[in-house]
């Protein structure tokens, strides 16, 4: 789950880490009025989630009034297009205010998840303001690595090689200890599977302050903070997700045409990848689960013939814990609800497979049946170029 840089910020100060003072905006005259308060210069920033903001005119400095009034009006409301937005770009409905702040330097500072290690890791790089990925790629010496083993947790030595590793200066020392104490609190306490700073900034005043805010928390961890699971902004989601997530389906939007219907996450992903071995393009990752109802599997069905870019859907099933012929009602129930103008493939082996097949046959539905996986495959990459 994804939260806004205000909110990030939110949790910055719970946390005690600084940030600069500002406030969240609903409206082009409430950030004005905010403008007005704070002084100037103030920074007005769009709040979406994607990154390449600034690139995309959704940060403004303004250095006055004027600017301000000015600003506020062109970024509350505008449909802010990056590169992590895609074409049809993100709507602006809140903005976060600033006051201005003396900078000295930029740093970059986040704390991630590594999953082959298992372990948190601690990047930092004095690149800040920079995209982390234009600088791996063009000067990766210039991040910093520090692996956190839980036995071991954040030591003095870790801090102090991040510190030196940044050129920070004995003053600037001090402060920065207590932000990567704090933040790596942060991380732990409430599940995130992501905290970044970018830009981390060093003032004119040596003071070490959090510019920007990014965290992302594990949706597995999301039951023990109800307070992170009220952030959550579905404007900023895609609406096929939110509808899936209310029936707990695992489900991700993507660009291709073929919607897809698997039980379990090692399924889906060869699925997939089957369908673009022979020339088709997935337009979702779908697990239903392994042990899922004749309720949730009409949910889903209902969700991938929703999708507009669907010109055809793949139902593969391997009957483990799930039992197909519960699969297959969920199918037939919920083709009883629509008009069906895709063609389906439907693969299903497993447990109780001879009496799915039966009720899919006996249905009276126009679908496809195959057995073998690369058949089934061929076909539904057929049927999606309208063969």
């Amino acid at each position: 789950m994804k939260i806004h840089e205000y909110q990030a910020k939110q949790l910055f100060k719970q946390y005690g880490v600084p940030v600069p003072n500002g406030e969240a905006a609903d409206s082009a005259d409430q950030a004005f009025t905010v403008a007005e308060r704070l002084g100037y210069p103030c920074v007005i920033k769009a709040q979406v989630h994607a990154g390449g903001r600034g690139k995309a005119g959704g940060v403004k400095l303004a250095k006055n009034s004027e600017e301000a009034r000015k600003y506020a009006n062109e970024i509350v409301g505008m449909q802010l297009i990056s590169h992590q937005t895609g074409p049809e770009g993100k709507l602006v409905r809140k903005v976060l205010v600033e006051k201005g702040l003396a900078i000295a330097r930029e740093l970059y500072m986040a704390i991630i998840v590594d999953r082959e290690g298992g372990m948190p890791v601690i990047m930092a790089s004095t690149e800040g303001g920079m995209e982390i990925e234009e600088v791996a790629a063009k000067t990766p010496h210039l991040i910093t690595k520090v692996h956190i083993h839980p036995s071991a947790g954040l030591s003095a030595c870790y801090q102090r090689q991040l510190a030196f590793n940044l050129k920070l200066t004995p003053t600037q020392q001090k402060p920065f200890f207590k932000l990567i104490q704090d933040l790596f609190r942060l991380f732990l306490e409430k599940d995130a599977s992501l905290v970044e700073i970018n830009p981390l900034i060093v003032t004119t005043t040596d003071e070490i302050i959090a510019l920007d805010g990014k965290i992302n928390f594990d949706d597995n961890g999301l039951f023990r903070h109800p307070d992170i699971v009220e952030m959550r902004d579905i404007h900023e989601e895609e609406p096929l997700e939110v509808e899936a997530s209310k029936y707990d389906l695992n489900y991700i939007k993507l660009d291709g045409n073929i919607g897809c219907m698997v039980n379990g996450a090692g399924l889906a992903m060869a699925t997939m990848d089957i369908i673009k071995y022979y020339g088709g393009e997935p337009a979702n990752f779908l697990d239903v689960g392994g042990g899922t109802s004749e309720g949730r599997v009409k949910e889903a069905f209902k969700i991938l013939l929703a999708d507009p870019n669907t010109r055809a859907v793949f139902v593969n099933i391997f009957g483990g814990i799930v039992r197909t012929d519960i699969v297959a009602r969920g199918i037939v129930n919920a083709v009883k609800d629509m008009e069906l103008k895709v063609p389906i493939v439907i693969r299903l082996v497993g447990t109780n497979e001879e009496e799915g097949r039966k009720i899919i046959r006996e249905s009276g539905m126009n679908v496809v049946a195959e057995v073998n996986l690369p058949d089934a495959a061929r076909k539904v990459v057929e049927l999606a170029k309208g063969a």
